[in-house]
């Protein structure tokens, strides 16, 4: 599916402008611990872009099915709740935002669970 394909490409982009900003832009700004977290949010961010490029591969190798669907939505809304609560309560330091964080895990967990259950069939 084109779709995921351009999803990745776009998410590479800001993953690597993200991570280009973070260690330029924000370090001596923020401390130590946040520019971790930022860090750590572009490291997840690049992984499951990853797996956005196998999802539209294997979406090419094997047609477009429910687990594969699905498998890259959830990569796209783990990438959005799981980096992007990082990027903010990097940044904002807001704590709450720690909470969201897990869903975006467990979203990049499931889409990996279907990724296999797709192949398997």
């Amino acid at each position: 599916m084109k779709l995921f394909f351009l999803l990745g490409s776009i998410s590479a982009f800001v993953s690597i402008a993200l991570g280009a900003f973070g260690a330029h832009g924000l370090e001596g700004k923020i401390s130590e611990r946040s520019l971790q977290i930022w860090q750590k949010a572009v490291q997840y961010q690049m992984f499951q872009t990853g797996g956005l490029f196998v999802i539209g591969l294997l979406i090419d190798k094997y047609g477009s099915t429910p687990q594969l669907t699905w498998a890259g939505w959830l990569s796209v809304i783990g990438i959005l709740l799981f980096s992007g609560s990082l990027y903010i309560l990097s940044t904002s330091g807001i704590k709450i935002l720690g909470a969201i964080t897990p869903l975006g895990g467990l979203s990049f967990l499931i889409a990996w669970i279907l990724v296999g259950i797709a192949v398997m069939k």
